[in-house]
């Protein structure tokens, strides 16, 4: 493949926030890479490079520039590295039948390869008992292909969070978040915990309109400190723990908080405490705010499908390696996925679907389902033609749940 010059207006790199209901972190970015090709969805990887989106925001691309950027954000955005090991983890393959999965979506019955269709699927992993029953990829995507998660990266930022409280160096989630960021004294965020944050449960006032240009999200900077200012600024309209407002600005502080209590970047926290010693097969990316500054603890990490496989079982493991050691506290898990006094299905920056099991989500589709009493996993990397949708997330569902009852 020969590879074509990027470049982008005024700067070798031009990261841009907006938003949608679930999540987002975005970028956009004027390419020389000749003009866009029409939209189809199943691009020849080869071809990336000739569809790299021109220009715009991420949340209009489409057809095969959709799939190029979300395949590639390593070359639009500036990115942090997450390095794997020497050890990888093993999948053992055990498939199982899954030709007779089947939902129903308004009265009429949907299989499998409905779901890949229609919800435009770029990967599709079933982990049972920690052994894949299922793998497929649509889009063109190979086992080797990173593909980015939206704020899937949110429930990182989570996991890491616990991880920073087990070295020590967090204190608690009942830390002020002051004592972390002093930049914020003086603010709506005085008396605000760590615990609020990852409950997106502040308190602070923030708009997370995508279809307003004038909106918070849309309209807050990229830079760090400038948005530390920002988001300081906001008003406070309830008292901390009380209300629920998806809140992606603050997601990027609750990244910072664990930034400024290790004093390093999260990739290489990330690296050092999960991907390596958990045995994570590729290497992956973390977009940054920018050139040599950290990452968006909102979105955008960019993996291959088996790797989230890996991340996920050991999430549901509680943060524990395979010698025994303890990555995360004792209780975080089961901590994370509990109902927060603001949203009956809202944790620590996971979604909880009230019966037990839970989800990590991202917009376009990205997903990873988890039942623990079931020891099931479900990954799916997905285009949708738009952020979110209830009929693509009907369909979603509707397979997950199809998935576990052929299952059990």
């Amino acid at each position: 493949m020969t590879t074509k010059k990027i470049s982008c207006a005024s700067s070798p790199f031009i990261v841009r926030r907006t938003a949608a209901t679930l999540a987002v972190a975005v970028f956009s970015c004027v390419l020389t890479v000749g003009a866009a090709a029409q939209p189809a969805r199943w691009l020849d990887p080869a071809q990336d490079i000739n569809n790299l989106p021109r220009d715009g925001s991420i949340l209009f691309w489409s057809g095969n520039q959709q799939i190029a950027g979300f395949r590639n954000t390593a070359l639009l955005s500036p990115v942090r590295h997450i390095n794997r090991g020497d050890y990888v983890k093993t999948l053992p393959a055990a498939p199982r039948d899954l030709s007779g999965v089947s939902y129903s979506i308004e009265g009429q019955q949907h299989s499998l390869q409905d779901f890949m269709q229609h919800n435009h699927v770029a990967g599709l992993l079933v982990l049972k008992n920690g052994e894949i029953a299922h793998e497929a990829y649509g889009l063109g995507n190979r086992e080797d292909h990173l593909w980015v998660s939206f704020s899937m990266t949110k429930s990182v930022v989570s996991m890491l969070t616990g991880a920073a409280i087990a070295d020590g160096y967090i204190g608690s989630v009942e830390d002020r978040v002051t004592d972390y960021l002093p930049q914020l004294k003086g603010s709506s965020y005085d008396n605000v915990r760590v615990r609020h944050v990852l409950q997106m449960a502040s308190g602070t006032d923030w708009d997370e309109n995508y279809a307003d240009p004038q909106s918070d999200v849309a309209t807050s900077p990229n830079d760090m400190l400038e948005l530390m200012k920002f988001m300081g600024s906001k008003p406070r309209v309830a008292e901390p723990g009380e209300r629920f407002n998806y809140n992606t600005g603050e997601t990027n502080l609750a990244g910072a908080i664990v930034r400024a209590a290790i004093g390093n970047n999260l990739a290489a926290y990330l690296t050092e405490k999960i991907w390596k010693p958990y045995g994570m097969e590729s290497d992956a990316t973390w977009i940054s705010h920018g050139p040599n500054a950290g990452e968006l603890g909102g979105c955008c990490i960019s993996a291959t499908l088996r790797d989230w496989g890996r991340l996920a079982m050991f999430a549901m493991s509680n943060g524990v390696l395979a010698d025994g050691t303890k990555v995360l506290p004792d209780n975080w898990m089961s901590d994370s996925t509990q109902a927060s006094p603001g949203s009956n299905n809202y944790g620590y920056l996971w979604w909880l679907n009230g019966d037990g099991t839970y989800r990590a989500s991202g917009i376009f589709g990205q997903g990873i389902y988890f039942n623990p009493a079931e020891n099931l996993i479900i990954v799916v990397q997905g285009a949708w033609p738009q952020a979110t949708g209830a009929s693509f997330a009907a369909h979603r569902d509707g397979m997950f749940r199809a998935i576990e009852a052929t299952l059990k």
